[in-house]
């Protein structure tokens, strides 16, 4: 039997499929191009000329040609009025935007990912895993860690620019306070708040004393509860930082898109639906108001409660997948609405007095447009994090999609890792006692000291830890959102 078997079958095959169709076929190029977007077109210097009253400028002589300056400016009145023009969003515009191939790169990757992680899962649903490993879990770490290389390198961007020092102090406030928050949750007690910590430090504690006495090196556990909780509550400092600009370009985006669709009650419904399902998801891991209130207590005239604790787990999941699945589905709405503050800023110059010149009138208009990409993956970014996340939570943590229609959930890869263990150290002690050293020998003894190392990252610590996780990536994104919708409403009264 192969090492890998289908698996590794399945990851060339998709390997295969990238290198043949990413350059024909791109998801990432259809959102953009294919969905209805529009920009709007600076209007040209004639333009501006006749609308703002400027004499043209008579061609000079000699040397002293195009002495005021090479690039032509001149000057035009804010409260200039003229209609903009729109074109559709095409392929060859987007190509040449900041960031665009790594946003590409990011959706396509994930696509194909997310490709192999379904897949992978319908294999495992009919032949469960044994002595394998889950490489579809490798596929979601890469993506994982593309979104938060993505979103690093735009929030070092406000570090390296000297004119972005409130965005640069906005970050560093934000990673403080996130930090503080964190400390106040993870000192929550289980009964509250359902992240899972305590039960993961306990295994993973029990199980790397046990790994370490086995090498020879007696030890009480790899690092104290309080050193575990320091760096989680540092990490997620670090995260909530990550996420303050996606999150407050989400509030802004989605307040103009309720505005321009204010005549459509349907769409209004479901962009307020799409901001607040992750609020939903964020009280899903508050026990007393959800575990408990579906899964323990009885309503009058029942005799058993609304949902087993599978059901609620499987529900979670599904739930989670239906957020993402539907901001996506809405990032259209936003994205054109990103794309119609340049309009925007035409409307908020009529207010102001004084003049301005062309360069920088055009520039109001066509910089929109040219951070399309970076607020597209600030828009996709967080919630690409947060599905794989949870899609890491379901199959490390030993859930089941089909815990709604079944009573218990089969923990595969716990059971395949017993039987390895228990066979390799029967075979390992026939060999000895033969008094054999030969490969096979060497191999069983390697393969027991992975198996070791293996047990020492159980069931419960993925469980805990990607839990949490998932939990703290959904609250960080929701609350940084909602104040920018504070923000956005005071602003606006003001």
């Amino acid at each position: 039997m192969a090492v890998l078997g289908a698996q590794l079958v399945i990851t060339l095959v998709m390997v295969s499929v990238i290198q043949k169709l990413s350059p024909h076929y791109s998801f990432a190029k259809w959102i953009l191009c294919r969905t209805g977007l529009y920009r709007y077109l600076h209007p040209t210097d004639d333009e501006l000329r006749t609308k703002g009253g400027v004499p043209k400028e008579k061609p000079a002589k000699g040397k002293h040609k195009q002495q005021n300056g090479v690039s032509g400016q001149f000057h035009i009145p804010r409260s200039i009025e003229l209609d903009l023009e729109t074109l559709p969003v095409l392929e060859q515009d987007v190509v040449h935007l900041r960031y665009f191939t790594e946003y590409q790169w990011l959706l396509d990757f994930s696509i194909y990912a997310g490709i192999v992680y379904v897949v992978s899962e319908l294999f495992h649903f009919y032949f469960p895993l044994k002595q394998e490993i889950n490489l579809s879990m490798v596929w979601c770490l890469l993506v994982i860690f593309f979104a938060l290389k993505l979103l690093s390198s735009l929030t070092v961007l406000y570090f390296q620019s000297e004119e972005s020092i409130g965005e640069r102090s906005m970050v560093i406030v934000a990673c403080l306070v996130y930090l503080l928050i964190a400390m106040i949750v993870l000192i929550i007690d289980e009964r509250i708040l359902e992240t899972g910590l305590e039960d993961a430090y306990t295994s993973f504690n029990v199980s790397a004393s046990k790994f370490l006495t086995e090498q020879g090196l007696p030890s009480s556990g790899p690092a104290s509860k309080i050193v575990v909780k320091f760096f989680l509550a540092l990490s997620c400092g670090v995260l909530g930082s990550l996420f303050t600009f996606p999150g407050l370009r989400m509030a802004k985006m989605h307040w103009d898109s309720l505005k321009y669709c204010r005549g459509n009650r349907v769409m209004q419904v479901l962009l307020n639906l799409s901001f607040v399902l992750p609020f939903i998801l964020v009280i899903l891991w508050i026990r007393p108001i959800s575990r408990d209130y579906l899964t323990v207590r009885v309503f009058q005239g029942m005799q058993q409660p609304l949902l087993t604790p599978h059901a609620f787990e499987t529900l979670r999941l599904l739930l989670v997948i239906f957020v993402v699945v539907m901001r996506f589905a809405l990032m259209p709405v936003y994205l054109q609405s990103y794309l119609n503050l340049a309009y925007d800023k035409i409307l908020d110059l009529r207010k102001e007095a004084g003049r301005i010149t062309n360069v920088e009138f055009k520039q109001k208009i066509s910089s929109i447009f040219y951070y399309l990409c970076v607020v597209t993956l600030q828009f996709a970014a967080p919630l690409i994090l947060c599905l794989y996340l949870t899609l890491m939570y379901k199959s490390l943590g030993g859930f089941s999609w089909a815990g709604v229609f079944s009573e218990a959930v089969v923990l595969q890869h716990e059971c395949a890792a017993d039987d390895v263990e228990t066979a390799v150290s029967g075979g390992t002690e026939t060999a000895i006692e033969e008094g054999e050293f030969n490969i096979m020998e060497s191999a069983q003894s390697l393969q027991a000291s992975f198996s070791s190392l293996k047990n020492v990252f159980s069931t419960e610590v993925y469980k805990g830890f990607l839990g949490f996780a998932t939990w703290w990536s959904y609250f960080t994104l929701f609350a940084t959102s909602s104040l920018g919708i504070v923000y956005q409403s005071y602003f606006n009264k003001t």
